[in-house]
């Protein structure tokens, strides 16, 4: 079956249909909920809202965009729902006061990789950190629009369908996003 008719026969309610469609997607939401997110329980509790109204709504789904469009336009809008909530949340610091003395949190989790020598996780890390103070450096718009293009591969006119938004204004938040990881960086190009 296409995914138009396992649209249509999950819409006339065949529970296999709908199972199928996650199926098909379910990977790439995850993807998107984890990049957007940069937490994997938090993630999760995105996958599951998003296909939890999927099915809610997907009686109301007119084929007036690509099902991935209407899809990521969910995640995409729960995960921004999801980081004004947690903004508005006290956050918890970084440092842990213990018996041992101050610990960073950010540190607990050492690299478990078999493989991993000290000097390509010290490099790794580094790397790491200055992508991740990049892509914090923009708004959630912008990194929202670079993750679909890069990381989900979206054309520019899926994105703005995905952000209710004109082709015209994805290619403009991409190129402001672009310009601002560029220039933070510089270094690593």
């Amino acid at each position: 079956m296409d995914e138009e008719s396992l649209i249509r026969a999950a819409q006339a309610g065949d529970a296999d249909a709908f199972e199928r469609l996650v199926r098909m997607h379910d990977h790439n939401v995850l993807r998107l909920a984890t990049n957007l997110l940069r937490g994997e329980e938090e993630a999760h509790d995105v996958y599951q809202e998003a296909f939890l109204r999927v099915y809610r709504n997907l009686g109301a789904f007119r084929f007036d965009c690509s099902f991935q469009t209407w899809l990521y336009r969910i995640v995409s809008n729960l995960c921004i729902d999801h980081l004004r909530r947690k903004r508005v949340r006290r956050t918890e610091p970084a440092r842990l006061e213990t018996e041992e003395g101050s610990v960073d949190r950010l540190e607990a989790f050492p690299d478990q990789r078999a493989d991993s020598d000290p000097e390509r996780s010290l490099l790794s890390q580094e790397v790491r950190t200055t992508v991740e103070r990049a892509l914090g450096g923009l708004t959630q718009r912008e990194r929202l629009v670079f993750e679909l293009r890069h990381y989900q591969g979206m054309r520019l006119k899926e994105i703005g369908e995905a952000l209710d938004a004109s082709e015209e204004a994805a290619k403009n938040c991409l190129f402001r996003a672009t310009r601002k990881l560029r220039a933070e960086l510089g270094g690593l190009l």
